[in-house]
């Protein structure tokens, strides 16, 4: 997906708002979820993300994006962006994230994905790195759950 930079995106330095980056790499994102469960899929999360330079008024924006691994019905994709100044060419890379997407029927039942097939040493790393951030997820949120339940019991002491 590739769009221009213009005013109503940007913030008064004349750089892209990040939550207009955002919501580019979610759209992005989908459509690679869409494209492997052909069928309905919503945001879960986006698991992790980089700012990594300012994106400005003028330049085109590129993202592309892959699944890096599905699991029973939901998917990690991986998100790249890059952008290009229109007057020189120079292309840098300017955000990662990861999203996770649940792929989902009409009525918002989950419904199975297929698998990944990872084929080069670039989809077998992300097929593992994804596996690695999965279980990191499921642990961060047990954290949050306990912490939860610990600040609800000290609260009806």
């Amino acid at each position: 997906m590739t769009e221009i930079i213009l005013p109503n995106d940007t913030n008064t330095l004349g750089n892209l708002l990040g939550g207009r980056l955002m919501h580019f790499i979610d759209l992005t994102g989908a459509m690679a979820a869409y494209r492997h469960s052909r069928t309905h899929v919503v945001t879960a999360a986006m698991d992790h993300i980089d700012f990594i330079r300012p994106v400005h008024l003028g330049d085109l924006i590129t993202l592309r994006s892959s699944v890096n691994r599905a699991f029973t019905t939901s998917m990690e994709v991986g998100v790249k962006a890059w952008a290009e100044n229109t007057r020189t060419g120079e292309r840098v890379h300017v955000a990662s994230a990861y999203l996770v997407f649940v792929a989902i029927d009409g009525e918002g039942n989950r419904q199975r994905v297929p698998e990944v097939r990872p084929e080069t040493p670039d989809e077998f790393r992300r097929f593992e790195g994804a596996l690695r951030r999965r279980q990191n997820r499921e642990a961060e949120a047990a954290q949050r759950k306990q912490a939860k339940l610990e600040s609800r019991a000290q609260q009806q002491l």
